[in-house]
Protein backbone atom coordinates (compact mmCIF):
# COMPACT_ATOMS: atom_id res chain seq x y z
CA UNK A 1 0.00 0.00 0.00
CA UNK A 2 3.11 2.41 0.18
CA UNK A 3 4.19 4.64 2.86
CA UNK A 4 2.50 4.94 6.18
CA UNK A 5 0.72 7.39 7.64
CA UNK A 6 3.77 8.97 8.81
CA UNK A 7 5.31 10.09 5.65
CA UNK A 8 2.26 11.84 4.50
CA UNK A 9 2.36 15.46 3.75
CA UNK A 10 0.08 17.36 6.24
CA UNK A 11 -2.04 19.24 4.76
CA UNK A 12 -1.33 23.33 3.92
CA UNK A 13 2.55 21.81 4.86
CA UNK A 14 3.58 21.88 0.61
CA UNK A 15 4.45 24.56 -1.36
CA UNK A 16 3.01 24.63 -4.96
CA UNK A 17 4.56 25.62 -8.25
CA UNK A 18 2.36 26.61 -11.27
CA UNK A 19 2.49 26.54 -14.65
CA UNK A 20 3.74 29.26 -16.66
CA UNK A 21 0.57 30.90 -16.94
CA UNK A 22 -0.17 31.18 -13.45
CA UNK A 23 2.75 32.63 -11.48
CA UNK A 24 6.27 32.26 -12.24
CA UNK A 25 8.42 29.99 -10.93
CA UNK A 26 7.25 26.36 -12.80
CA UNK A 27 9.36 23.33 -11.93
CA UNK A 28 10.34 20.37 -14.09
CA UNK A 29 7.80 17.48 -14.02
CA UNK A 30 9.02 13.50 -14.01
CA UNK A 31 7.19 11.68 -16.70
CA UNK A 32 4.80 9.90 -14.40
CA UNK A 33 2.94 6.51 -14.58
CA UNK A 34 -0.45 7.74 -15.09
CA UNK A 35 -2.18 4.88 -12.90
CA UNK A 36 0.46 4.77 -9.99
CA UNK A 37 -0.53 8.55 -9.84
CA UNK A 38 -4.00 8.10 -9.62
CA UNK A 39 -4.14 5.02 -7.37
CA UNK A 40 -1.62 6.89 -5.16
CA UNK A 41 -4.01 9.94 -4.43
CA UNK A 42 -6.69 7.71 -3.72
CA UNK A 43 -5.02 5.92 -1.16
CA UNK A 44 -3.34 9.06 0.59
CA UNK A 45 -0.14 8.84 -0.56
CA UNK A 46 2.47 11.48 -1.09
CA UNK A 47 2.20 11.94 -4.79
CA UNK A 48 4.41 14.58 -7.24
CA UNK A 49 1.36 15.81 -8.24
CA UNK A 50 -2.47 15.89 -8.41
CA UNK A 51 -4.03 13.87 -11.11
CA UNK A 52 -6.57 15.42 -12.75
CA UNK A 53 -9.82 14.01 -14.74
CA UNK A 54 -13.40 15.24 -15.70
CA UNK A 55 -16.88 13.25 -14.86
CA UNK A 56 -18.67 13.22 -17.53
CA UNK A 57 -15.13 13.84 -19.85
CA UNK A 58 -16.39 11.31 -22.99
CA UNK A 59 -19.19 14.11 -24.00
CA UNK A 60 -20.70 16.54 -26.38
CA UNK A 61 -18.29 19.65 -25.76
CA UNK A 62 -16.07 17.10 -27.82
CA UNK A 63 -16.06 17.53 -31.67
CA UNK A 64 -14.72 13.78 -31.97
CA UNK A 65 -17.53 12.33 -29.95
CA UNK A 66 -20.12 14.44 -31.91
CA UNK A 67 -19.04 13.11 -34.98
CA UNK A 68 -19.56 9.49 -33.43
CA UNK A 69 -22.78 10.87 -32.14
CA UNK A 70 -24.08 11.44 -35.41
CA UNK A 71 -23.52 8.80 -37.04
CA UNK A 72 -25.10 6.28 -33.91
CA UNK A 73 -27.64 6.40 -31.09
CA UNK A 74 -26.42 7.19 -27.66
CA UNK A 75 -27.35 3.08 -26.76
CA UNK A 76 -25.99 2.02 -29.45
CA UNK A 77 -22.03 3.60 -28.94
CA UNK A 78 -22.68 2.27 -24.54
CA UNK A 79 -23.56 -1.30 -25.98
CA UNK A 80 -20.82 -1.62 -28.85
CA UNK A 81 -17.72 -2.19 -27.08
CA UNK A 82 -15.19 -0.77 -29.56
CA UNK A 83 -17.07 2.24 -29.88
CA UNK A 84 -17.85 2.51 -26.32
CA UNK A 85 -13.92 2.46 -26.13
CA UNK A 86 -12.97 4.56 -28.93
CA UNK A 87 -15.17 7.55 -27.29
CA UNK A 88 -13.90 6.86 -23.62
CA UNK A 89 -10.69 7.18 -25.50
CA UNK A 90 -11.01 10.86 -27.16
CA UNK A 91 -10.84 12.91 -23.89
CA UNK A 92 -7.30 11.00 -23.01
CA UNK A 93 -6.14 11.77 -26.24
CA UNK A 94 -7.64 15.46 -26.85
CA UNK A 95 -6.97 16.46 -23.47
CA UNK A 96 -4.35 14.48 -21.81
CA UNK A 97 -6.60 13.55 -18.26
CA UNK A 98 -5.16 10.91 -16.19
CA UNK A 99 -7.84 8.69 -15.91
CA UNK A 100 -10.15 7.06 -18.21
CA UNK A 101 -13.71 6.52 -17.48
CA UNK A 102 -15.37 4.04 -19.46
CA UNK A 103 -18.20 5.69 -21.73
CA UNK A 104 -21.76 3.73 -20.12
CA UNK A 105 -24.64 5.05 -18.55
CA UNK A 106 -26.02 4.64 -15.40
CA UNK A 107 -29.70 2.81 -16.14
CA UNK A 108 -27.49 -0.16 -18.12
CA UNK A 109 -28.27 -2.08 -14.47
CA UNK A 110 -31.89 -0.93 -14.28
CA UNK A 111 -32.32 -2.40 -17.81
CA UNK A 112 -30.66 -5.59 -17.16
CA UNK A 113 -32.99 -6.20 -13.85
CA UNK A 114 -36.17 -5.75 -16.04
CA UNK A 115 -36.91 -2.04 -16.81
CA UNK A 116 -37.01 -2.08 -20.86
CA UNK A 117 -34.46 1.50 -21.44
CA UNK A 118 -34.83 3.77 -24.40
CA UNK A 119 -32.68 7.09 -24.78
CA UNK A 120 -34.56 9.84 -26.34
CA UNK A 121 -33.26 12.96 -27.31
CA UNK A 122 -35.53 14.16 -24.60
CA UNK A 123 -34.25 11.90 -21.90
CA UNK A 124 -33.65 8.62 -20.72
CA UNK A 125 -37.35 6.42 -20.43
CA UNK A 126 -37.57 3.36 -18.02
CA UNK A 127 -40.76 1.44 -19.10
CA UNK A 128 -42.65 -0.80 -16.27
CA UNK A 129 -41.65 1.80 -13.49
CA UNK A 130 -41.29 -0.30 -10.30
CA UNK A 131 -44.48 1.16 -7.91
CA UNK A 132 -45.05 -1.57 -5.45
CA UNK A 133 -43.83 -4.76 -3.61
CA UNK A 134 -44.81 -7.00 -6.42
CA UNK A 135 -42.74 -4.90 -8.88
CA UNK A 136 -39.70 -5.21 -6.96
CA UNK A 137 -39.96 -8.95 -6.70
CA UNK A 138 -40.50 -9.15 -10.70
CA UNK A 139 -36.80 -7.62 -11.15
CA UNK A 140 -34.51 -9.82 -12.66
CA UNK A 141 -31.14 -10.97 -10.89
CA UNK A 142 -28.60 -10.72 -14.11
CA UNK A 143 -25.12 -12.24 -14.77
CA UNK A 144 -23.06 -9.16 -16.29
CA UNK A 145 -21.00 -11.77 -17.78
CA UNK A 146 -23.54 -11.99 -20.45
CA UNK A 147 -26.18 -9.42 -20.17
CA UNK A 148 -23.89 -6.67 -19.64
CA UNK A 149 -20.92 -8.19 -21.16
CA UNK A 150 -20.32 -5.28 -23.40
CA UNK A 151 -19.26 -2.82 -20.93
CA UNK A 152 -16.26 -5.16 -19.47
CA UNK A 153 -15.61 -5.55 -22.86
CA UNK A 154 -15.42 -1.75 -23.84
CA UNK A 155 -13.31 -1.77 -20.48
CA UNK A 156 -11.21 -4.22 -21.62
CA UNK A 157 -10.64 -2.45 -25.24
CA UNK A 158 -9.64 0.69 -23.12
CA UNK A 159 -7.00 -0.72 -21.18
CA UNK A 160 -5.43 -2.83 -24.40
CA UNK A 161 -5.46 0.39 -26.10
CA UNK A 162 -4.51 2.91 -23.33
CA UNK A 163 -1.62 0.27 -22.04
CA UNK A 164 -0.73 -0.77 -17.97
CA UNK A 165 0.10 2.47 -17.30
CA UNK A 166 -3.35 4.74 -17.56
CA UNK A 167 -6.06 3.81 -15.03
CA UNK A 168 -9.23 2.83 -16.50
CA UNK A 169 -12.22 3.60 -13.87
CA UNK A 170 -15.71 1.95 -14.10
CA UNK A 171 -18.82 3.12 -12.42
CA UNK A 172 -22.45 2.51 -11.86
CA UNK A 173 -25.51 4.29 -10.12
CA UNK A 174 -25.89 4.42 -6.28
CA UNK A 175 -28.38 2.69 -4.92
CA UNK A 176 -30.76 5.29 -4.03
CA UNK A 177 -30.19 7.29 -7.52
CA UNK A 178 -31.05 3.60 -9.52
CA UNK A 179 -34.19 3.63 -7.33
CA UNK A 180 -34.96 7.10 -8.16
CA UNK A 181 -34.95 6.38 -12.11
CA UNK A 182 -36.55 2.83 -11.66
CA UNK A 183 -39.37 4.35 -9.66
CA UNK A 184 -40.11 7.38 -11.46
CA UNK A 185 -39.73 6.17 -14.99
CA UNK A 186 -38.12 9.03 -16.12
CA UNK A 187 -36.67 12.29 -14.19
CA UNK A 188 -36.14 15.89 -15.49
CA UNK A 189 -35.37 17.36 -12.15
CA UNK A 190 -38.48 16.03 -9.86
CA UNK A 191 -37.99 12.75 -7.79
CA UNK A 192 -40.94 13.36 -6.13
CA UNK A 193 -42.46 10.17 -6.82
CA UNK A 194 -39.34 8.47 -5.57
CA UNK A 195 -39.27 10.74 -2.15
CA UNK A 196 -42.96 10.07 -1.73
CA UNK A 197 -42.49 6.12 -2.21
CA UNK A 198 -39.97 6.19 0.53
CA UNK A 199 -41.91 7.83 3.20
CA UNK A 200 -45.59 5.60 2.64
CA UNK A 201 -43.82 2.23 1.76
CA UNK A 202 -40.26 2.68 3.55
CA UNK A 203 -40.11 -1.18 3.45
CA UNK A 204 -40.70 -1.62 -0.11
CA UNK A 205 -38.30 0.87 -0.86
CA UNK A 206 -34.94 -0.66 1.49
CA UNK A 207 -35.86 -4.35 -0.10
CA UNK A 208 -35.64 -1.94 -3.85
CA UNK A 209 -32.08 -0.90 -2.61
CA UNK A 210 -30.88 -4.23 -1.17
CA UNK A 211 -31.73 -5.55 -5.00
CA UNK A 212 -29.98 -2.86 -6.75
CA UNK A 213 -26.88 -2.59 -4.11
CA UNK A 214 -26.57 -6.45 -4.84
CA UNK A 215 -27.32 -6.49 -8.67
CA UNK A 216 -24.60 -3.16 -8.44
CA UNK A 217 -22.23 -5.59 -6.94
CA UNK A 218 -21.73 -7.98 -9.01
CA UNK A 219 -22.01 -5.34 -11.71
CA UNK A 220 -18.81 -3.62 -10.82
CA UNK A 221 -17.08 -6.57 -9.92
CA UNK A 222 -17.32 -7.89 -13.62
CA UNK A 223 -15.93 -4.32 -14.65
CA UNK A 224 -12.93 -4.79 -12.17
CA UNK A 225 -12.53 -8.43 -13.67
CA UNK A 226 -12.09 -6.44 -16.98
CA UNK A 227 -9.81 -4.04 -15.89
CA UNK A 228 -11.34 -1.21 -13.89
CA UNK A 229 -8.66 -0.01 -11.69
CA UNK A 230 -10.90 2.11 -9.83
CA UNK A 231 -15.19 2.44 -9.52
CA UNK A 232 -17.05 4.95 -8.79
CA UNK A 233 -20.55 4.90 -7.98
CA UNK A 234 -22.96 8.16 -8.82
CA UNK A 235 -25.15 9.39 -6.47
CA UNK A 236 -27.04 11.75 -8.40
CA UNK A 237 -29.81 12.53 -6.13
CA UNK A 238 -28.06 11.89 -2.72
CA UNK A 239 -29.10 15.73 -2.44
CA UNK A 240 -33.02 14.57 -2.15
CA UNK A 241 -32.25 12.92 0.88
CA UNK A 242 -32.89 13.93 4.60
CA UNK A 243 -29.37 13.38 6.52
CA UNK A 244 -31.39 10.66 8.77
CA UNK A 245 -32.98 9.43 5.00
CA UNK A 246 -29.37 8.85 3.84
CA UNK A 247 -28.02 7.40 6.93
CA UNK A 248 -31.18 4.83 7.02
CA UNK A 249 -31.50 3.81 3.56
CA UNK A 250 -28.69 4.89 1.49
CA UNK A 251 -25.97 4.06 3.67
CA UNK A 252 -26.37 0.21 4.36
CA UNK A 253 -27.30 0.00 0.64
CA UNK A 254 -23.94 1.54 -0.41
CA UNK A 255 -21.89 0.04 2.37
CA UNK A 256 -22.84 -3.57 1.42
CA UNK A 257 -21.78 -2.88 -2.73
CA UNK A 258 -18.37 -1.45 -1.37
CA UNK A 259 -17.99 -4.95 0.91
CA UNK A 260 -18.85 -7.04 -1.53
CA UNK A 261 -16.13 -5.74 -3.83
CA UNK A 262 -13.63 -7.08 -1.44
CA UNK A 263 -10.34 -5.93 -3.15
CA UNK A 264 -8.52 -4.10 -1.34
CA UNK A 265 -6.44 -2.89 -4.42
CA UNK A 266 -9.33 -1.47 -6.11
CA UNK A 267 -10.32 2.11 -4.83
CA UNK A 268 -13.72 2.67 -4.26
CA UNK A 269 -14.96 6.30 -5.03
CA UNK A 270 -18.23 8.07 -4.33
CA UNK A 271 -19.67 11.10 -6.02
CA UNK A 272 -22.95 12.43 -4.39
CA UNK A 273 -24.53 15.54 -5.29
CA UNK A 274 -25.13 17.60 -1.99
CA UNK A 275 -22.47 15.75 -0.65
CA UNK A 276 -21.95 18.81 2.03
CA UNK A 277 -24.66 17.61 3.79
CA UNK A 278 -24.07 13.74 3.79
CA UNK A 279 -20.43 13.99 3.97
CA UNK A 280 -20.07 12.12 7.57
CA UNK A 281 -22.23 9.60 6.77
CA UNK A 282 -20.58 9.23 3.40
CA UNK A 283 -17.37 8.71 4.80
CA UNK A 284 -18.90 5.89 6.82
CA UNK A 285 -19.73 4.21 3.41
CA UNK A 286 -16.28 2.37 3.09
CA UNK A 287 -15.43 4.58 -0.22
CA UNK A 288 -11.58 5.63 -0.14
CA UNK A 289 -12.62 8.65 -2.16
CA UNK A 290 -15.44 11.00 -1.61
CA UNK A 291 -16.26 12.95 -4.28
CA UNK A 292 -18.07 16.12 -3.82
CA UNK A 293 -19.89 19.06 -5.44
CA UNK A 294 -18.71 22.59 -5.73
CA UNK A 295 -21.02 23.80 -3.14
CA UNK A 296 -19.16 21.54 -0.62
CA UNK A 297 -15.71 23.41 0.69
CA UNK A 298 -12.71 21.24 0.01
CA UNK A 299 -10.82 22.44 2.76
CA UNK A 300 -13.90 22.61 5.52
CA UNK A 301 -14.23 18.96 4.37
CA UNK A 302 -10.56 18.12 4.80
CA UNK A 303 -10.36 19.62 8.30
CA UNK A 304 -13.79 17.35 9.04
CA UNK A 305 -12.56 14.40 7.20
CA UNK A 306 -9.23 14.30 8.33
CA UNK A 307 -7.14 11.21 7.20
CA UNK A 308 -9.89 8.97 6.71
CA UNK A 309 -10.87 8.98 2.93
CA UNK A 310 -9.26 11.02 0.00
CA UNK A 311 -11.15 13.73 -1.65
CA UNK A 312 -11.90 14.26 -5.15
CA UNK A 313 -13.42 17.55 -7.28
CA UNK A 314 -14.75 20.31 -6.74
CA UNK A 315 -15.12 22.79 -9.06
CA UNK A 316 -17.99 24.40 -10.93
CA UNK A 317 -18.46 22.59 -14.42
CA UNK A 318 -20.07 27.00 -15.16
CA UNK A 319 -16.47 28.27 -14.40
CA UNK A 320 -15.52 26.17 -17.40
CA UNK A 321 -17.58 28.35 -19.89
CA UNK A 322 -15.88 31.60 -18.42
CA UNK A 323 -12.42 32.91 -19.22
CA UNK A 324 -9.41 30.56 -19.09
CA UNK A 325 -7.33 32.55 -16.41
CA UNK A 326 -10.50 31.98 -14.18
CA UNK A 327 -10.32 28.28 -15.31
CA UNK A 328 -6.72 28.20 -14.63
CA UNK A 329 -6.97 30.00 -10.78
CA UNK A 330 -9.97 27.47 -9.97
CA UNK A 331 -8.18 24.71 -10.41
CA UNK A 332 -4.88 26.02 -8.71
CA UNK A 333 -7.49 27.26 -6.13
CA UNK A 334 -8.94 23.90 -5.31
CA UNK A 335 -5.59 22.02 -4.82
CA UNK A 336 -4.45 24.74 -2.41
CA UNK A 337 -7.67 23.94 -0.60
CA UNK A 338 -6.20 20.24 0.32
CA UNK A 339 -2.68 20.91 0.30
CA UNK A 340 -2.22 18.67 -3.06
CA UNK A 341 -2.36 15.66 -0.86
CA UNK A 342 -5.19 13.11 -0.81
CA UNK A 343 -6.80 15.06 -3.50
CA UNK A 344 -7.92 14.06 -7.47
CA UNK A 345 -8.73 17.09 -9.29
CA UNK A 346 -11.95 17.00 -10.93
CA UNK A 347 -15.65 19.11 -11.39
CA UNK A 348 -18.01 19.26 -8.93
CA UNK A 349 -20.43 17.24 -11.47
CA UNK A 350 -20.13 16.55 -15.42
CA UNK A 351 -18.95 18.95 -17.82
CA UNK A 352 -21.30 20.89 -19.51
CA UNK A 353 -22.02 20.41 -23.14
CA UNK A 354 -21.19 23.99 -23.65
CA UNK A 355 -17.83 23.86 -22.64
CA UNK A 356 -14.94 25.35 -25.23
CA UNK A 357 -12.23 22.37 -25.24
CA UNK A 358 -9.63 24.95 -25.34
CA UNK A 359 -10.93 25.95 -21.21
CA UNK A 360 -11.31 22.05 -20.74
CA UNK A 361 -7.22 21.55 -21.55
CA UNK A 362 -6.56 25.21 -19.38
CA UNK A 363 -8.19 23.22 -16.47
CA UNK A 364 -5.97 19.73 -17.17
CA UNK A 365 -2.85 20.92 -17.59
CA UNK A 366 -3.16 23.93 -14.67
CA UNK A 367 -4.21 20.81 -12.66
CA UNK A 368 -0.86 19.03 -13.86
CA UNK A 369 1.33 21.71 -13.30
CA UNK A 370 0.00 22.69 -9.97
CA UNK A 371 2.82 20.41 -8.26
CA UNK A 372 3.91 19.95 -4.93
CA UNK A 373 7.38 21.74 -4.77
CA UNK A 374 8.27 20.85 -1.31
CA UNK A 375 8.27 18.15 1.32
CA UNK A 376 9.37 18.17 4.83
CA UNK A 377 12.42 16.41 5.10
Amino acid sequence: MGPGRDARLKPGAARFCYDCKGTPGRMPQKKENKKGLFLGACRFEPVDRVPVWLMRQAGRYLPEYQAVRARHSFLEICKTPELAAEVSMQPFRVLGVDAIIVFSDILIVAEAMGLPLDVPDSGPVLSNPVRDAEAVRRLRNFDPERETRFVGDAIRAICKEAGPDVPVIGFAAAPWTLACYMIEGRTRGDVSGAKQMLRDEPRVVRELLERIAQATAGYLKSQIAAGAAAVQLFDTWASELAPGEYEAFELPATRSIFEALGDPGVPRILFAKGSARHLENMAETGADVLSVDWNTDLGEARRKLGERVALQGNVDPSILLGDEGEVRRAAREAIEKTGGVGHILNLGHGILPATPVANAKAFVEAGQTAMVAAREL
